[in-house]
């Protein structure tokens, strides 16, 4: 009789595992909710009136038409024709792929100013529980800072728990373009942080801004802190699902299509962030030179060459990130695929010291931060790869050399 092993081989035994993290992660948060929004949001009561507005007696163009026929919209107004449009339907302006970004930001502050009195006006509300008045207080006082006006919102929703962008430097004029893709618990609230500041979407723009300003004083960049979309709410089943990044992935690459001019971008992606930006890798458009992701369980891909691409795949990991630990394979829509860290995987690998742990690889004075700069700013033969190993530069240019001071 011929005899044999009837174990399960590994890679069934590390699906079992994966399974397992995720029913510990049920067990202790909860089976995460989908947050279900009022038959119509304020953004989608907008877009109806736009698609019922008329300006000197001609209809409105199609709101989900593409950003060159917007474009070309916006550019046969007045400046009176354009702020009257912003000042009417500021929501759908406001996040109105192909009006200018000026435009965008003065539409914004107006629809930031009526959700912010929607929420004065709930801290009052005696329907709700103090709870419930507390939480209308603390997105109140959110939206007030948003308000400020040296801040320039590119997008916003108030729906649910809120969707936002916010651009550090002149983006019209930019020579570089970065967009800061963060992770789980992005939300309004979270959008901005004092304690931890450089763990939420604002603090990691704004140092990731400072710090390619001081690689290269004279390169103009823009850095987007792009919060718009609804990121999963903790460790459950949302984040161990690529159902939210596959969302996610359409509205970036809305976004990246849709930026003026023609400078290159390159996408800095924070662990759930990089699920977001591996699904719409194919489908972006060639402008993108690069991808690089910190911190990441996956990116829905084997190798970086199933990515489909032209950009520059980079990956970055501390040597404290807790994500080390996730099981790095996709097993019944569960889980996102190998570790980009990994040699078999094929992204150019990058040094990371002293960023401590899964948040900090945007905090100043970090080698994360610095090579992010260097990225952003093109200077690709500056970079620090890991272990010392030189070839994450191999083939690449130094496209920002010559203009660094």
């Amino acid at each position: 009789m011929t005899s044999f092993d009837s174990s399960p081989p590994l890679n069934v035994w590390r699906a079992l595992l994966a399974l397992a993290v995720v029913f510990v992660m049920l067990a202790t948060t909860g089976w995460t909710t989908l947050r279900h929004q009022r038959t119509a949001t304020a953004l989608q009561a907008s877009v109806t009136a736009w698609e019922h507005g008329r300006i000197n007696g001609h209809r409105l163009p199609d709101p989900d038409a593409g950003p060159a026929l917007l474009t070309r919209f916006f550019t046969s107004l007045t400046a009176a024709q354009r702020i009257d449009l912003a000042q009417r339907f500021p929501l759908a302006v406001g996040n109105m792929n192909g009006a200018p970004v000026e435009l965008r930001y003065h539409a914004n502050r107006i629809a930031i100013d009526q959700a912010r009195e929607v929420e004065r006006r709930r801290t009052h509300d005696d329907r709700l529980t103090p709870d419930g008045q507390h939480e209308a207080g603390r997105r109140m006082h959110r939206l007030e800072s948003l308000m400020r006006t040296d801040r320039e919102i590119l997008a916003f929703d108030p729906a649910g728990a809120g969707r936002v962008a916010e651009v550090f430097g002149d983006l019209s004029r930019a020579e570089r373009v970065s967009v800061v893709v963060p992770g789980v618990d992005t939300d309004l609230l979270s959008f901005q942080k004092t304690a931890r500041k450089y763990t939420a979407p604002v603090g990691m723009a704004e140092s990731l801004y400072q710090a390619e300003q001081t690689a290269s004083p004279s390169t103009r960049t823009a850095v987007i802190a792009w919060a718009d979309y609804t990121a999963p709410a903790g460790l459950g089943i949302d984040s161990a699902t690529a159902t939210r990044a596959a969302e996610g992935a359409v509205r970036l690459n809305a976004l990246v299509r849709a930026l003026p001019g023609s400078s290159d971008v390159s996408l800095f992606c924070h662990s759930y962030g990089s699920v977001v930006c591996g699904l719409a890798a194919p489908t972006l458009p060639g402008r993108v030179a690069d991808i690089a992701v910190a911190g990441s369980p996956g990116m829905r891909a084997a190798k970086a060459s199933q990515l489909h691409t032209s950009a520059h795949v980079w990956a970055m990991r501390d040597a404290d990130d807790w994500i080390e630990d996730v099981p790095y394979l996709e097993f019944g829509g569960l889980g996102h695929g190998a570790d980009p860290m990994s040699r078999a995987f094929g992204a150019r690998v990058l040094a990371a010291r002293d960023a401590e742990g899964h948040g900090g690889y945007f905090e100043p004075g970090t080698e994360s931060l610095l090579n992010f700069a260097e990225i952003g700013i093109g200077a690709y033969q500056s970079v620090h790869c890991a272990d010392d190993d030189e070839g994450c530069r191999a083939g690449l240019p130094d496209s920002a050399t010559a203009g660094r001071a």
